[in-house]
């Protein structure tokens, strides 16, 4: 196969997506191609060791919601009344930016959401603005928040653990203890922040891992994003990935005015057993 050539117009435009790992201005072209909406995912994954009870569990997963002058409250609360019918809603982390202000705009943004079991684990961006604060705003709304820990959800009369892995960008994850007290027999979910994590869980265990962080490449322009990703420690740019034997989805992520080829997306999931998938 012949070497990748880029040009330096390439390389300057790929640039532009390493805004989703840290801060920088988006040119103007592409602040100008963002859509006000949102695409919805629908997609079935197959999970090892899944309690009969949970065949076609639907889990509805957010990510990077960013709230604050990145995302039109507008879609926020647009895409949290969409996963009505879901039956339980995740979060996987950036629910702030660079400031501690929007975190008093929490309760606009999920106070009315559809009365399901919501989960969540922290972001890069929540750690460098204020992850206990973050956390105790989330609670407060009813929302269980995970970091390196699990919890037994009931859902349709069956236990689900969900493991929440804290985020690894800022080096706050530790997988071990997350995992520490939970059952391989019974339904399991993972939820972290950045994708790279898959790398570490238990292998070829069929896990279903939902993680956010890349933005789906904020501005994405093929290959050349994908290997400035890779460039960067993130190889998992966008969707669906088998990791160590383990399902890994890259959520594309709600906020952030940054985007071209990249519509912010709510994934709607829906569990199988591995039998039946």
């Amino acid at each position: 196969m012949p070497a990748l050539r880029f040009t330096r117009r390439d390389v300057l435009a790929a640039s532009a997506s390493l805004t989703v790992l840290g801060a920088g201005a988006a040119p103007a072209a592409a602040r100008a191609a963002v859509s006000p909406g949102f695409s919805t995912t629908r997609l079935k994954l197959s999970s090892a060791g899944l309690d009969p009870s949970h065949e076609g569990l639907v889990v509805a997963h957010l990510t990077d919601i960013h709230i604050g002058p990145q995302t039109p409250m507008a879609r926020v609360k647009a895409a949290i009344a969409a996963c009505a019918g879901a039956d339980l809603l995740v979060m996987t982390g950036d629910f702030v930016t660079y400031a501690k202000a929007p975190i008093a705009l929490f309760a606009e943004a999920f106070g009315d959401r559809p009365p399901m079991p919501t989960f969540a684990c922290l972001g890069n961006h929540d750690h460098i603005v204020n992850a206990a604060k973050v956390r105790t705003a989330l609670e407060k709304l009813g929302v269980t928040v995970l970091q390196n820990e699990h919890t037994v959800a009931q859902l349709k009369g069956a236990d689900l653990q969900v493991i929440g892995v804290d985020d690894g960008t800022t080096h706050h994850d530790d997988v071990a203890k997350a995992f520490s007290g939970t059952d391989a027999k019974h339904s399991r979910l993972v939820l972290t922040h950045s994708p790279p994590t898959a790398d570490r869980l238990p292998r070829d265990e069929g896990l279903v891992c939902l993680t956010g962080h890349t933005h789906g490449g904020a501005i994405h322009l093929g290959g050349v994003t994908n290997t400035v990703f890779r460039w960067l420690g993130q190889p998992y740019v966008r969707g669906l990935y088998s990791v160590g034997g383990n399902h890994l989805y890259v959520n594309r992520g709600l906020g952030s005015k940054i985007r071209y080829r990249a519509e912010p997306e709510l994934t709607l999931l829906t569990l199988n057993s591995a039998e039946a998938a």
